[in-house]
């Protein structure tokens, strides 16, 4: 198929509103509309404005230099999105959810289906009491985005699949398979499953586990990023110990580590490993490797506390943590590391 026909639903091309046009948000629409989707971003007024002038710029070392300028429509507020679309993607950080649902009050009628790339448990919730249980669809993703400057997105890492739908109730459905499908065409590798609760959750523990590591080893120091810290011993030793006291209560919910996103993920691996050495020796190995391929990264919660801004401790972290109280399970590193954002988040804008 060529770009124009590449994404039809029923004879008419697909289109999609993302609402948070950010890194990530930017990141998705672009490559969707470089796909020939018909996506709507809705951004910040200096990021709209650069894309209606020159493009949008996307660039990383996995996927090479790209510029988008066709079926691309970039506003600043979610009234100026025009007409019906088949998917609505909310892609705004956590904590500025309730805001931006009550300015897309409008739009949520126009919208076949919604979704959430955001970094919680509760979004689907959240959607549901937006715009109503049915229209609600499960989707998970992990992709390195962020926003240099306006009209320009670095793309920096990505996972062997990077996105994954399914329903709720744990069948796959045909919207489900579609968004799967366009994504795929638009070189983002996507699973359409049965499992999106577990795959939500195990998301949750791995950004979880990889925000309280980098925060708590690395925010001191503006030039490190998480390869940095996990390719030390203690580095690495730091890690795995906040791993196994999430996956003490990932395990507790009655799931086994999968590893969904791999390679960034190590849960399974740190969970199947003989020994505590033995997981931070595999850290180690993986940590070397990126550096290697030459992959810098930092969590979105690692360049909050390095901007002074607040954090998303209370959506990552406490989740978590209220399950460890539930089943009286201890985590106290965790718990640790949560006080100190408590502290910082006190401060932060």
């Amino acid at each position: 198929m060529n770009s124009a026909s590449l994404n039809q639903i029923r004879g008419r091309v697909m289109r999609i509103c993302i609402l948070g046009g950010g890194g990530l948000g930017s990141v998705v629409g672009g490559y969707l509309a470089q796909a020939g989707v018909d996506v709507t971003l809705i951004a910040r007024p200096s990021h709209a404005e650069a894309i209606g002038r020159n493009g949008l710029r996307i660039h990383g070392q996995r996927r090479g230099e790209h510029l988008v300028k066709e079926h691309l429509t970039a506003v600043t507020h979610p009234d100026q999105a025009m007409g019906e679309f088949d998917y609505f993607i909310l892609a705004v950080k956590s904590k500025d959810t309730a805001q931006a649902l009550n300015d897309a009050i409008r739009l949520k009628d126009r919208c076949a289906t919604v979704v959430s790339l955001q970094n919680n448990i509760v979004k689907e919730k959240l959607l549901a009491e937006w715009a109503g249980e049915a229209k609600v669809l499960g989707v998970s993703i992990i992709e390195g985005g962020t926003l240099e400057e306006p009209g320009v997105v670095l793309n920096h890492i990505t996972a062997t699949t990077t996105f994954y739908a399914g329903e709720l109730d744990g069948t796959v459905s045909a919207r489900a398979e579609k968004i799967v499908e366009a994504m795929n065409k638009a070189g983002l590798p996507s699973k359409a499953v049965t499992c999106i609760k577990q795959v939500l959750w195990e998301k949750l523990c791995q950004i979880c586990n990889a925000s309280a590591f980098s925060v708590s080893a690395l925010a001191a120091n503006h030039d490190l990023t998480f390869n940095e810290g996990a390719v030390l011993r203690a580095g690495a030793e730091h890690y795995v110990t906040i791993a196994q006291e999430i996956l003490s209560v990932y395990i507790r919910m009655g799931y086994t580590p999968q590893n969904f996103y791999a390679p960034l993920s190590r849960l399974k691996d740190i969970y199947e490993a003989k020994d505590f050495d033995e997981a931070c020796n595999s850290l180690i190995t993986m940590a070397q490797q990126l550096q290697q391929k030459g992959i810098r990264s930092r969590t979105s919660m690692h360049d909050d506390v390095l901007n002074k801004r607040k954090t998303e401790a209370e959506w990552i972290l406490k989740p978590i943590i209220a399950k460890a109280n539930e089943f009286g399970v201890q985590v106290p590193t965790l718990v640790a590391i949560d006080r100190i954002l408590s502290v910082l988040d006190a401060y932060a804008k």
